[in-house]
């Protein structure tokens, strides 16, 4: 087995185990559950998180070099084995956009609107829950409730930053910063995206505008051969004249 192959066979059900982890991880971090009430949602991120573990192990043992894949793919060990990293796990919700690839078709302007607004809601709710998670119970935080963190975290993913809403520990500020590297890269992306369908489009009218005008062109000059033929002709004819006389 090929890890192309492996890929489309775990393609959805890691999709399906990326909800359900988003919808436990919503509801234990928007509630503030303590570690007593989170239990069995404890269970649920747990095997969602068992899930992950499998989906990495068979990569790696599926890889043509695993070193080399084992390298280039060190921060998905870091996200599963690091505590600290909890809120990173969303990362995983990333399969959801290489879902959303497949179906986009291969319009240009479809592409856009699929990647633009799937990418900028999850990252925006992502960094939202993340950041509610790292800073609502610590002492001096001003980010304490979902509609702060929420504003907040759209406040930053389009570098606007009024900054009634920060961040204070180290793992809600390393968020901030992944929010912020993930808001550029949108940005840029539609940039890109739409300048390249401007390019297209314009490219395309003035290909029109050529070719209509060419045709006028194209009429006059075949009219202007057939002329020289039948001038040619006569000359020819006119010569044989001549010769015979």
């Amino acid at each position: 087995m090929t890890q192309e192959r492996w890929k489309n066979i775990v393609e959805w059900p890691l999709v399906c185990a990326a909800l359900v982890f988003l919808v436990a991880y919503s509801v234990q971090v928007i509630a503030n559950l303590n570690d007593t009430q989170s239990a069995s949602l404890d269970v649920v991120i747990g095997i969602t998180w068992i899930a992950f573990v499998a989906d990495y192990i068979m990569m790696l043992l599926l890889a043509r070099s695993r070193l080399r894949w084992f390298f280039t793919n060190i921060h998905e060990l870091a996200i599963l084995a690091l505590p600290m990293l909890r809120p990173l796990r969303l990362l995983r919700l990333v399969t959801l956009i290489r879902v959303l690839h497949r179906t986009a078709g291969n319009a240009l302007r479809g592409r856009i609107v699929t990647y633009v607004l799937s990418a900028a809601v999850l990252l925006t709710y992502c960094g939202a829950l993340a950041v509610l998670d790292a800073e609502e119970n610590a002492p001096g935080a001003n980010i304490v409730m979902f509609w702060d963190a929420l504003w907040w975290a759209l406040t930053t993913i389009t570098t606007v930053g009024y900054g009634d809403h920060y961040p204070i520990t180290a793992t809600g500020r390393v968020v901030a910063g992944a929010l912020m590297i993930s808001g550029i890269g949108v940005l840029g992306v539609v940039t890109a995206s739409v300048a390249s369908w401007l390019v297209e489009h314009v490219s395309a009218e003035a290909a029109a505008a050529i070719e209509t005008q060419e045709e006028p062109l194209r009429a006059e000059i075949r009219s202007l051969t057939a002329q020289i033929e039948n001038l040619s002709a006569k000359i020819e004819s006119l010569a044989e004249q001549g010769s015979v006389n």
